[in-house]
């Protein structure tokens, strides 16, 4: 009885220990099924991770076109160098080597040959392909390939370096795009890396085994923008010049845009960068920070602030008063909401008192307009016209129309760090506030707002997203996607942005503020402003500083292109939009209009002042030579009695005034030239009179700038081709630049 008690017991005991074997057998089991067969594939990747050592290889990233297939950005293969120090065999020999062949110093090639630690040792990320065949050469030469690598890579690259740099925008070294369309566009353009995978052991060195591997990258999408690279250039130059003449001491910018669709032609900031070296200042940053030599702390911060500062588009992230620019929205909403018609009229003295502010607001003309009517009151860009018509709109018709003309939120241009406007919140807009804001004045917008809101009046009364993405596509050509422009709201009456456009046409062809605006055989609607920087002060407390600006579109009638030229804080001469920017802006349509396939349309005023470009007349007979230029009805005169033309002044492809040139044929049996003449100086000189001048030196006379000088008054030269004194043979071409200097906006 007691023994089977006894066993009973032991029984029961050996059952329990033995299921609590099987118990932790089973967790074991389990534990290793997870080990070796779920997790199989994530513990081989960590033991290849500290096995192995990846070095990176830039993929080719996504070429970036202009809207004709021109190349704005794409790739070069460079080459990386680097050592095996583990391998290196004869330091000084591979030293001296490099050296010689890279510029790289010995000293340095030998720190890093004496690393026996280490697998790689890299000495250079970007070698050209000349470099990198020395090298290959001399690998081969010493049987050097264990111990010398050299493996390509991508690099970006910029083939017109500084073309639309703030637009672009460039990548940082490790391909990432951090600027402009390289930002944005990042996923779309960014490949995936390619990587060298070799092994290595907890010391960083080699392994008894073999293992090295490459795996390819991935090329990622191309994208086409809307770019043209020809209206870039023309940008860029007419920018430059604007810039420097004016002395703009806080740089300048311009946006050309289609103002139907939103597609941005072109956009600058003048100074430019290289894409190519975007680190390097630009010469003007250059000449301010060389006044912190000497200072390291201060020298590194102001190089910081020059390069943020250099790389930032101005078109987008700076704010600024837009001025009189904006009272082609002023005087659209008045027709649109009835609150004044063509037939109206505004007696101006010079300022006008609004409640609420303690003196009266001027005018830019302190005489007062006298009594003008309505589109007068734009073309001469008077103040007090505008805040009338601001009171009889009221100040919540005013606001609500404000904000649809995109004046209270961004764009949402595909370029980075847009601004927000600055403006008043509903609750602080005042009667004040209402009066100045229809001359442009205390609120704040960027030049991509303002030159969308002109295009709203350009294209008919439409909102309108600017954008530079035209499609995406392959290696193939196969477009990805394709931007389409969505129809936004309608704000304003196609028929009001008619009128208003024809009001500022005849205020470029007349007698409006924007007559340096005028291009022969087109007609342009333009606007010129100028404001004040309130929140800026001279070294006197004087708030002294100007923004100049214009802004146009052309054709008035159907806008195909619209332009804004931004002259920020002008130095030299005068500091009015309408003398600063406006011959630049009619400069630059010039040169675009006829590209565009826009035909030109001559006036007889236009006729009038036609230049012609001088023939080839040389080797002809004087019979015929005389019979084209009375065909061409253009004076001449022979010196010589020989049959046939031997020389002619002006040359061939010459410009000059139809109107009163003159060309000079030498004959056989001439001295040439037979006579010569002194160039007056016509600075500050009418057109009439410096024609008349240059006449009676016997000089023929070309004409730049304003061509429409006949239609008002103040219309002066304001620099010539050569230097009073200069001696030329008679009939030589002199060229001068007029401008209305009487305008102010």
């Amino acid at each position: 009885m007691e023994k089977s008690k006894i066993s009973s017991k032991t029984v029961k005991r050996s059952i329990f220990i033995l299921a609590i074997f099987l118990v932790v057998g089973l967790l074991v089991i389990i534990k290793l099924f997870k080990l070796q067969i779920l997790g199989y594939e994530s513990f081989q990747k960590s033991v290849i991770d500290q096995l192995t050592v990846q070095t990176n290889v830039n993929p080719s990233r996504g070429t970036i076109y202009d809207t004709n297939g021109n190349i704005l950005a794409t790739n070069k293969t460079v080459w990386v160098l680097y050592i095996c120090p583990k391998n290196i065999e004869n330091p000084s020999l591979i030293a001296s080597g490099l050296s010689q062949i890279t510029g790289i110093s010995e000293e340095k090639i030998l720190e890093k040959a004496k690393k026996k630690g280490y697998k790689y040792q890299i000495l250079h990320n970007s070698l050209d392909k000349t470099i990198a065949d020395k090298i290959r050469k001399f690998i081969d030469e010493n049987s050097l390939s264990e111990q010398i690598k050299l493996n390509s890579s991508a690099k970006r690259y910029y083939p017109y370096q500084d073309l639309a740099s703030h637009a672009l925008g460039f990548v940082n070294a490790d391909g990432v795009g951090i600027y402009g369309l390289e930002k944005v566009y990042n996923n779309i353009l960014e490949g995936t890396n390619g990587r060298y995978i070799t092994a290595q052991n907890a010391q960083s060195g080699d392994m008894p085994f073999q293992y090295e591997e490459y795996i390819e990258d991935e090329n990622n999408y191309n994208l086409v923008s809307t770019i043209d690279m020809y209206i870039q250039y023309q940008l860029e130059s007419v920018l430059e010049n604007a810039s420097v003449e004016a002395g703009a001491q806080n740089r300048a910018t311009g946006i050309v845009i289609n103002p139907k669709n939103g597609e941005i032609y072109a956009m600058a900031t003048y100074p430019s960068f290289d894409l190519n070296n975007p680190y390097e200042l630009d010469e003007l940053s250059k000449e301010r920070l060389a006044e912190y030599k000497g200072d390291s702390v201060a020298y590194n911060k102001e190089y910081l602030n020059s390069l943020f500062s250099m790389w930032k588009n101005k078109a987008v992230s700076e704010l600024y008063e837009p001025g009189s620019t904006f009272k082609i929205v002023t005087t659209s909403v008045a027709l649109q909401e009835n609150s004044a018609s063509l037939l109206s009229r505004f007696n101006c003295t010079g300022s006008l008192k609004i409640d609420g502010y303690y003196r009266a607001i001027s005018c830019h003309k302190r005489k007062g307009h006298g009594n003008i009517n309505f589109a007068e009151a734009l073309q001469q860009s008077c103040n007090p016209s505008m805040m009338t018509l601001a009171m009889r709109i009221g100040r919540d018709k005013f606001y609500s129309y404000f904000k649809a003309f995109g004046y209270a939120s961004r764009t949402g241009i595909d370029l980075p760090s847009e601004s927000y406007g600055y403006y008043h919140s509903y609750d602080d807009f005042s009667n004040v506030s209402l009066a100045v804001y229809s001359f442009g004045q205390t609120f704040k917008t960027t030049a991509i707002q303002q030159l969308c809101a002109v295009s709203c009046v350009a294209n008919g009364g439409y909102q309108v997203t600017p954008h530079l993405l035209k499609q995406i596509i392959d290696d193939e050509g196969n477009i990805i996607y394709e931007y389409e422009e969505k129809k936004k709201e309608q704000i304003i009456d196609s028929n009001i942005c008619s009128t208003i456009s024809q009001i500022l046409k005849e205020g470029v062809d007349g007698a409006g503020g924007a007559k340096n605006a005028y291009v022969a055989g087109y007609s342009v609607a333009a606007k010129t402003g100028t404001s004040e920087k309130k929140d800026k002060y001279d070294e006197n407390g004087n708030t002294s500083y100007r923004v100049s600006s214009c802004v146009a579109y052309a054709p008035s009638e159907d806008a195909q292109v619209a332009v804004i030229i931004i002259v920020d804080e002008p130095s030299v001469g005068s500091a009015y939009g309408s003398v600063v920017a406006a011959p630049y802006v009619s400069q630059l349509l010039e040169l675009i209009l006829p590209y565009m396939g826009v035909e030109a349309q001559y006036s007889e005023l236009d006729v009038e002042h036609t230049q012609v470009k001088v023939e080839d007349y040389c080797n002809l007979s004087v019979e015929d030579a005389i019979n084209r230029l009375k065909d061409d009805c253009i004076s001449y005169e022979i010196i010589g009695d020989g049959s046939t033309v031997i020389s002619q002044i002006p040359k061939k492809n010459s410009e000059i005034y139809k109107k009163t040139g003159k060309i000079i044929l030498y004959t056989t049996n001439t001295n040439f030239p037979s006579s010569t003449t002194i160039v007056p100086d016509l600075t500050n000189k009418t057109p009439e009179q410096a024609n008349k001048e240059l006449l009676d030196a016997k000089l023929n006379i070309k004409i730049n700038g304003a061509m429409n000088f006949s239609v008002g008054q103040g219309a002066k030269v304001v620099s010539q081709s050569h230097l009073p004194g200069t001696v030329l043979p008679c009939g030589e071409v002199v060229t001068i630049t007029i401008i209305f200097t009487d305008d102010k906006d």
